[in-house]
Formats: C-alpha cells, structure tokens, sequence
C-alpha cells in the first residue's frame, strides 16, 4: 500500500464517518465494493479509518498519522495466518522498526491501542480477514402504509358519545329493514295470490268456448279463491305481528339508550359573555334567597 500524505489523512478526518470511510477508499485506489457481501473488505476500510481516527485524538501529527495507518496495513498483512503468540512477536518487532517515525509517548500509545484492540480480539480478526466468507443475503422490499390523515380535533367527539350514537345508529338501521321486509312480503305475497288464483280459474274456465260453468264447479271455484285468499292474509298478518314486536323492541332499545346516554362535554367558556352567562342562574338562586330572609 502506497503511504498516504499528511494532507490526505487530514482531509479524511475531517469527513463525517461515512464520507471519511469513502473517501479513504479511493485514496487507497481501491474498487468500490457491497459492504454487506464483502465484509472482509468493509472490517479493513473500517480498521484503517479507525486507525486515523485514534492518531488524531492522541495528538501525533499528520506525518506520524500517516505512518499509523501504514503500520497498520502492514501489521495486518503479515500477521495473517498466524497464531497470538506469533502476532505478539510481529507486533513487538514492528513497534521496534518504527521507533524512528514516532517518539516515546507516542509509541507507547500505538502499543496500548493495538494491544487494546487488535490482539485483544485477534481470533475474530483472523476469522474475519484471514478466511473466504460465504454471504447469503435476502433482501426484501417492503412498502409502507402510512396512516390516514386525522381529522381536524374541532371534528372530534367524545368516545362515550361516539358510541351511543353508533349504537342508535344500528337500532334505526335494523327498524328501517323490519319496514323494508313488511313491504317485500306484501308483495311476495301480492304475486302469489295472482298466482294461485291464475292457477285455479285456468283449471276452472271450460275448454270449449260458450260453454257454461254450473253451480257446483263455480261454487267450488269461489271457494278455492277465498281460501287462497285467507291464507295469503293469514300469512301477511303473522309476519306482519312479527315485524311489529320486533320494531317496537329497536324502539324500546332506542329509548332506553337515549336516556342513558353520555352528556356532551361542555365547550370552554372563554369570553366574558359567557362568564356572565353562566353566572346569571347563580345571582338569581342568591337574590330569591335574600328576599326570603326578609
């Protein structure tokens, strides 16, 4: 890896975190690459850029900034495969070959980080950057629904009356459909009646013309037709006393919701008007009281 200048570590400290990673990336010519799928890559860009950041926050100038992220790349590089006890060693002998590039404080401090960070989870660095990684990623889109806009809170209502007035609302519902269902069966019951008399004076008219029914056979046929006619009327009327019971009970179910139903929340009274109004019935009840003392 070619050492980076001063001026280009400078420039990537002073990027945000996401800007500073990428534009360290294109100082180490480095492809772009998916940071998901190459973790391997993403862990080292993230190793280097740390590196930077620690330098800079324990004081070592530009130069020596630039020569930490090249120990860094390096240490790294060489220690890859190895075992702890080998990366303990390769660290000591690089913080010995370096020792012209920092001063003592400084050193010291490469070693603590180092120590701290990199020998401390050595296993995972190794598993990470010293081994292929197989990656199965899904990736799914999901699309989101934003809420409806609310209604403005003047529109609103209490819950409790929002309720009643569902409920009341339902109860006139089902009474307007009992009325519904009485005049669909009248008719029902209207069109089987034509029916069924259609029915008996076909059967009854004589199939050769300006023949004439006899008594018997006309009796029968005014019989017949007033039967039919009992029973459309005697079904009609059951349905219809049905019908009554049960309208009259959404009434009564009515009545009883709207006594019991939950008082408005009052407005605020805000002017002064409405002070003295709501205090008129009080300088009555006071003044009543007054002229009964007397």
């Amino acid at each position: 890896m070619a050492l980076l200048t001063p001026q280009e570590v400078k420039e990537v400290f002073q990027f945000q975190r996401p800007q500073g990673r990428e534009h360290l990336r294109r100082l180490l010519n480095w492809e772009e690459f998916d940071e998901q799928r190459d973790s391997r890559r993403s862990i080292l860009l993230d190793t280097l850029y740390q590196s930077i950041i620690f330098a800079v926050g324990k004081g070592f100038p530009w130069l020596e900034v630039a020569q930490v992220v090249k120990f860094t790349e390096e240490l790294l590089r060489e220690t890859k495969g190895c075992s702890i006890t080998e990366a303990v060693t390769i660290l000591g002998n690089k913080l010995r070959d370096y020792q012209g590039h920092f001063n003592t404080t400084h050193l010291l401090a490469l070693c603590d980080y180092f120590h701290d960070t990199f020998i401390r989870h050595y296993k995972l660095y190794q598993y990470v950057l010293g081994r292929d990684q197989q990656v199965d990623l899904t990736v799914a889109h999901l699309e989101v629904c934003m809420p409806p806009q609310p209604l403005p809170l003047a529109e609103g209502m209490d819950r409790d009356l929002w309720t009643h007035e569902q409920q009341v609302a339902m109860l006139t519902e089902s009474e307007a459909q009992k009325r519904a269902d009485v005049l669909l069966l009248k008719e029902a019951l209207r069109l089987e009646q034509e029916s069924s008399l259609q029915k008996a004076f076909a059967a009854a008219v004589p199939a050769q013309p300006g023949q004439v029914l006899e008594r018997q056979e006309l009796e029968s046929l005014v019989c017949e037709a007033v039967h039919t006619q009992m029973e459309i009327l005697q079904q009609l009327l059951q349905r219809q006393i049905q019908n009554t019971f049960t309208i009259l009970d959404l009434k009564l179910q009515k009545k009883t919701l709207n006594l019991n139903a939950p008082t408005p929340i009052p407005p605020p009274i805000t002017s002064h008007t409405g002070q003295e109004e709501a205090l008129k019935p009080q300088r009555a009840s006071k003044g009543k009281k007054a002229k009964a003392r007397k």
